[in-house]
C-alpha cells in the first residue's frame, strides 16, 4: 500500500452544462470534470488490496448501483473484476448526492484527450452542491486507496453537509413539488433567483410562481389576506360564515370587545400568520391580557373574536376546487410524576421523528416562548411543574395541522371554501376554518371560515403526519397550464457545421413576417423583433436563455454552434423544429475530447434527440452523414435536397414522408412520393438560378421549418423574396 500514498488524482477543469447536450438530451444539468489520475492509470480497482471492502463498509448503498451490467451490484462487480478512479469516482459522487436527497441521477466517465485523463459527467441538481459533492467524492476516494481513515471517510458527516446546502440553496419542498410536476409534463422550469421564484414555461407563454403564489396573484388580493378583519368584512357580505369579533386598539378595548362578544374569546394578531400569536378559548380578564401582550408584538393591530368549538383545519384551494384538507390536533404531553413539563414536551413531542426544524418536517419543534408559558400557566403550571402520573397537560392548542382529511370534506363545506378564495381574489389560497366534523355542512356545527391566506404552505398536505399526501404540484401546475401546448412557444434550433447563420436568421424572417414578435440569437447578433439589441456573437446559451425568459418573444430562433454544444449545452430543454445543415467530417474539438468523426457525429445528435414528439426535424439529405439521424427523432422528419433521386430520399417519400426539393426555377414541398403528392412549388420568378450556389440549402433548410411550423406557401414565398440579406443581383439562391 506504501506505493500508493504519493498518488494524486489532479481536476484539471470544470464546466457546468446547462442545458441538454452531448451527454444527456434529457434536460440535465450536467458537470463535466477533466482529471488526471496520474500514475494510478496502472492501478485499477482489482489491484488495490482491499479497496474493494473498504469502499462496501463505508458505503454499503452502492450495492444499488446497477452501472453497465444491468442488475442491483452491478457496479460492485465491476470495482471487483477492475475498474479506473473515474468511473469510481463518478458512482461515489451520485451516491453522495442520492443520499442527501438528490434522487436519481445521470453520470458518466470517458476517455479524456490523452492517456490518463478522463472527462467525469454528472447530474448537478445544484452546481455548487454537486461540486462540493465531488470533492468529497474525490477526497474519500483517495483515502480509501491508500488507506486511512479521517473527516474525509466519515461519510454521515458528509452526507449531512451536503443535505445542509441543499436546504440552504436548494428550492423549498413546496416549490419543489410544483417544479417537479412541471417537469413530469414536459413543461419547462428556470429558476430565476436563489429563493423559490421559479419561471414556468418559455416567452411569451411563461407563468411565473413564487412558493405557492403565481403572477396572477395580485397584490391587492393579497393585500386583503392579510387583513384578517378586511377579509372578515368581505366573506361575511357574500354569506360565508365567520367568526364575530372586532379589532382592538388597546388592552382595555380587548377585554371590552371579549365581554360584548361573549366569553369565551380568540386573540390574534390582525396581519399575522403561521399561528403565531394566536390564543383561543380565553375566559377570563387575566387570559385575555397576557394573550392581548403577545398578539400586540406580533402585527400592527388585534383582533378578539368569538371562540368556536372544534378543531383547526387547512383547505388548500386551487383555482376552483378544493384539492387537498388538513386537521389539525392539540399538541398535549402526559405527565408521570417525575418529569417536568419542559422534559415532557423533549421526549413525548419534540422526539417525534415528524417533527424537525427543516422543511422537509410536517411538524415542528415544541419550543418553550411566551405563548406556550401563557397556555400552561391557565392550568396553573410552568415550564418547571411536574404533572401528575395520567394528568394530560395541552402545550399547543393550535399550530399542528397536518392530518390529511381530503376525502372527508363535505361538498357545501368546499364550495363555501372556494367562494372564500373567490371574494379575496386568490388563484391559490390556504383557507382556515374551524369545525367539529369537515364531512357535515358548516352550518350545522356552528363552524366559521377564520382566514384566507395567499402563498400557502404545501408540505402538511405532501408530508401529512397522517392520513394520504395529496398531488398539490400537480393540481397547480394544471390550473396554470391546461395543456402542455399552453407553455411553449415555437422554438427553432439551428445546428451544424456552417450555414447556420443564415438559416436562423432566413427562418426569424419568416416568422416575423407571419406576425410574430421573434427572438434571434445568432453568430451575427441578438435581435428582438426588428431590432439588434446585442452586436456581439450570440451564439451561445447565455443569449438564447435571454430569450426563453423574454415574456414578449412568441417565437425564438437559436443558433447553436458545435463549441457550444459541447461546452454549454442548449438554451432550450425540446425545440419544436430542430435543423442539421451540415456536418464537415474534419471538424475537430480536442480541447472538448472530439476527436473523430464518430465523436462529432455523436455530439451533434443531440439537436434531435431534443425535438418534440409533435415537432419535426430538418435534415440536409444529401450529407450522408446527418440523413441516418431521422431514425433518432421522436417527431417527424422533413429532408432538404437536392437529389430527390436517391434511394434515401426515394424510400423517405415513397413512405408519405416530407422533403423540399431544390429545382431550377425554384423549391418544391413534396409529401409523398410522384407529382400528385406535390403541396406547392414556391418560384422565385426574378432570380437566376445557377449551379453550385451554396445559398440553395440556406433556402431549403429555412423552407422545411417554416412549413413545419405551419407557414403558408404564399407566405414563406412572399418572405423569400423580401429578405434583405440575400444580394439578389449578385448571388444565385437555388441551383438545379
Amino acid at each position: 500500500m506504501s506505493q500508493l500514498l504519493d498518488k494524486k488524482i489532479t481536476v484539471l477543469q470544470i464546466k457546468y452544462l446547462r442545458g441538454p447536450n452531448q451527454w444527456t438530451a434529457y434536460y440535465y444539468p450536467v458537470m463535466e470534470a477533466w482529471i488526471d489520475i496520474g500514475e494510478l492509470e496502472d492501478y485499477p480497482s482489482d489491484r488495490i488490496p482491499g479497496l474493494y471492502e473498504r469502499m462496501v463498509a463505508h458505503l454499503p448503498s452502492l450495492i444499488e448501483h446497477r452501472c453497465s451490467v444491468g442488475e442491483r451490484g452491478g457496479f460492485l462487480q465491476r470495482l471487483q473484476r477492475g475498474t479506473w478512479p473515474a468511473h469510481i469516482l463518478e458512482h461515489l459522487t451520485l451516491e453522495l448526492q442520492q443520499m442527501a436527497g438528490f434522487k436519481g441521477g445521470f453520470g458518466r466517465a470517458r476517455d479524456g484527450d490523452r492517456l490518463g485523463v478522463y472527462r467525469v459527467a454528472l447530474s448537478a441538481w445544484h452546481e455548487e452542491v454537486t461540486r462540493v459533492a465531488f470533492q468529497q467524492a474525490l477526497d474519500l476516494l483517495m483515502a480509501l486507496i491508500q488507506d486511512r481513515e479521517g473527516p474525509e471517510t466519515d461519510v454521515p458527516a458528509l452526507v449531512a453537509h451536503l443535505r445542509d446546502m441543499a436546504d440552504r440553496l436548494c428550492l423549498g419542498p413546496s416549490t419543489a413539488c410544483i417544479v417537479a410536476a412541471a417537469e413530469a409534463r414536459g413543461i419547462p422550469t428556470t429558476r430565476l433567483s436563489e429563493g423559490n421564484l421559479v419561471q414556468l414555461g418559455h416567452g411569451a407563454r411563461q407563468r411565473r410562481i413564487w412558493t405557492a403564489e403565481t403572477d396572477s396573484t395580485s397584490a391587492i388580493a393579497e393585500g386583503i389576506s392579510r387583513d384578517k378583519a378586511l377579509t372578515k368584512s368581505l366573506l361575511a357580505a357574500v354569506g360565508v360564515p365567520v367568526p364575530h369579533g372586532q379589532l382592538v386598539a388597546s388592552l382595555e378595548h380587548a377585554w371590552e370587545a371579549a365581554q360584548e362578544i361573549g366569553l369565551p374569546v380568540v386573540i390574534k394578531p390582525q396581519d399575522g400568520n403561521h399561528g403565531r400569536g394566536v390564543f383561543v378559548n380565553l375566559s377570563t380578564r387575566a387570559e385575555v391580557e397576557m394573550a392581548y401582550a403577545v398578539a400586540v408584538e406580533e402585527g400592527s393591530g388585534v383582533i378578539v373574536e368569538r371562540f368556536i368549538a372544534g378543531d383547526e383545519h387547512r383547505l388548500l384551494v386551487v383555482g376552483r376546487r378544493v384539492v387537498a384538507a388538513s386537521r389539525g390536533e392539540v399538541a398535549r404531553v402526559c405527565g408521570d410524576g417525575v418529569q417536568s413539563v419542559a422534559e415532557l414536551i423533549e421526549t413525548q413531542l419534540n422526539a417525534d421523528p415528524r417533527r424537525g426544524s427543516n422543511e422537509d418536517s410536517p411538524l415542528n419543534p415544541v419550543r418553550i416562548d411566551r405563548a406556550v408559558t401563557i397556555e400552561l400557566s391557565r392550568q396553573g403550571l410552568t415550564p418547571e411543574s411536574c404533572p401528575a402520573a395520567g394528568r394530560w397537560v395541552v402545550v399547543q392548542p393550535n399550530g399542528n395541522v397536518a392530518i390529511d382529511v381530503t376525502a372527508r370534506v363535505h361538498p357545501q363545506v368546499a364550495r363555501q371554501v372556494v367562494l372564500a378564495a373567490r371574494v379575496v381574489g386568490l388563484e391559490i389560497a390556504g383557507v382556515d376554518l374551524v369545525a367539529t366534523d369537515i364531512s357535515r355542512p358548516l352550518s350545522e356545527q356552528g363552524a366559521a371560515i377564520v382566514e384566507v391566506n395567499a402563498g400557502p404552505g404545501l408540505l402538511m398536505h405532501l408530508k401529512p403526519a397522517a392520513g394520504e399526501p395529496q398531488p398539490v404540484g400537480e393540481a397547480i401546475v394544471a390550473q396554470l397550464f391546461p395543456t402542455e401546448a399552453d407553455c411553449r412557444i415555437p422554438v427553432v434550433g439551428v445546428s451544424g457545421s456552417r450555414d447556420k447563420t443564415a438559416v436562423a436568421e432566413l427562418v426569424a424572417h419568416f416568422l416575423r413576417l407571419a406576425g410574430m414578435h421573434v427572438g434571434l440569437a445568432c453568430s451575427n447578433g441578438l435581435y428582438l423583433g426588428e431590432r439588434q439589441v446585442s452586436k456581439s456573437d450570440a451564439d451561445n446559451w447565455e443569449s438564447g436563455h435571454r430569450l426563453l425568459l423574454n415574456p414578449t418573444v412568441e417565437a425564438a430562433v437559436i443558433e447553436n454552434g458545435n463549441r457550444t454544444l459541447l461546452n454549454e449545452g442548449y438554451a432550450y430543454d425540446r425545440c419544436q423544429v430542430g435543423i442539421i445543415t451540415h456536418i464537415d467530417p474534419l471538424e475537430r474539438h480536442p480541447d472538448c475530447a472530439v476527436l473523430d468523426e464518430d465523436q462529432l457525429l455523436y455530439a451533434m445528435r443531440s439537436q434531435i434527440d431534443v425535438v418534440l414528439p409533435s415537432g419535426t426535424a430538418v435534415l440536409n439529405g444529401d450529407d450522408e452523414r446527418i440523413v441516418p439521424m431521422a431514425s433518432l427523432c421522436n417527431g417527424t422528419v422533413t429532408y432538404f435536397t437536392r437529389h430527390p433521386e436517391s434511394a434515401a430520399m426515394k424510400a423517405h417519400l415513397e413512405a408519405g414522408g416530407r422533403a423540399v426539393l431544390i429545382e431550377r426555377q425554384g423549391v418544391r414541398l413534396q409529401e409523398g412520393a410522384g407529382r400528385e403528392g406535390s403541396v406547392h412549388f414556391l418560384r422565385i420568378a426574378h432570380i437566376q438560378c445557377l449551379r453550385g450556389s451554396a445559398r440553395a440549402v440556406h433556402v431549403a433548410a429555412a423552407v422545411g421549418a417554416a412549413w413545419a411550423l405551419g407557414l403558408s406557401p404564399q407566405l414563406i414565398e412572399a418572405a423569400i423574396e423580401t429578405f434583405e440579406t440575400f444580394d439578389n443581383e449578385a448571388t444565385a439562391l437555388l441551383v438545379a
